[in-house]
């Protein structure tokens, strides 16, 4: 029987875990991250503002506006795009913005740790566009990585190898958001955890590589 208790203590983790989604949401840390690796790559405050801001427009702030848009106009089911054949234009939006990112840092000189974190979150995109579609659909939303996961890992890994080991603490965010789209049953356990490895893998090994 369900008690006055476990309707407040239910409601109350979804608040969290709605808090959670939005704060941590992917274009959060991908408009944060370029300006932190911007930072470490040039110590300069003009430096950081150059080539974070173009990483950050071309990866975020530009595939959000194209999200948005369609979302309000009913092309997919949220800002979050939950639901799985809404985000073939998402992920193509993201991949042409992007690109045209890289190629600005590398015709501009811009640093080597900043067209590694571009390529990094190429591969990662790649990865998951190739994951989302190449695997059958399993019930009516399908089966579906968990972007938010594999964003926020991806990052944590990214700042521990820029910044240090104690950058590491940000995977604590990472367990944060993996639960909070599993609470919100936007995610199963699998695909937040398998978000959070191909972060991880796709994400720092690229990095890690190429600087």
């Amino acid at each position: 029987m369900t008690t006055p208790t476990d309707i407040t203590r239910k409601t109350t983790s979804r608040r969290v875990a709605r808090l959670a989604t939005e704060v941590l949401a992917p274009w959060v840390w991908v408009l944060g991250l370029p300006l932190a690796i911007g930072w470490h790559a040039t110590k300069t405050f003009g430096g950081t503002l150059l080539w974070g801001l173009v990483v950050g427009i071309t990866g975020s702030v530009i595939p959000m506006v194209v999200i948005i848009r369609g979302a309000r106009r009913g092309k997919w089911d949220s800002h979050h795009v939950t639901n799985r054949e809404g985000r073939l234009i998402p992920f193509i939006a993201c991949m042409i913005s992007l690109g045209g990112g890289i190629a600005l840092l590398v015709l501009g000189g811009a640093p080597r740790q900043m067209i590694a974190l571009s390529l990094a979150m190429f591969a990662s995109l790649v990865v998951s566009i190739a994951i989302t579609f190449a695997l059958p659909a399993n019930g009516a939303r399908g089966w579906k990585i968990s972007i938010h996961a594999a964003v926020a890992a991806g990052s944590a890994v990214i700042l521990t190898i820029a910044y240090g080991p104690w950058f590491a603490l940000v995977g604590l965010a990472v367990v944060l958001v993996a639960w909070s789209r599993v609470e919100l049953g936007d995610h199963t356990t699998s695909q937040a955890t398998a978000g959070s490895v191909l972060g991880l893998i796709m994400g720092g090994f690229p990095y890690w590589l190429l600087t």
